[in-house]
């Protein structure tokens, strides 16, 4: 896997993932709503730590800077 993901989209993946957490954790998210932001905030997390997101590559996306050889 090659990396597709910059530093700045990894950071705000993991504040949204952050932020979803402390919403469910506070209870103002509840029931079946909560469940599946809590699995998108999962993904997120996990993409962020491989800086790999397989639907950039569906698209062609790349935010990860290129190197200068």
């Amino acid at each position: 896997m090659k990396k597709n993901m910059g530093s700045a989209d990894k950071l705000i993946r993991v504040l949204i993932a952050v932020v979803i957490a402390v919403l469910y954790y506070l209870e103002m998210i509840n029931g079946t709503l909560a469940i599946v932001l809590l699995a998108f905030s999962l993904i997120f997390l996990l993409t962020s730590l491989v800086s790999f997101c397989p639907i950039y590559t569906i698209f062609g996306i790349n935010s990860c800077k290129k190197k200068v050889k």
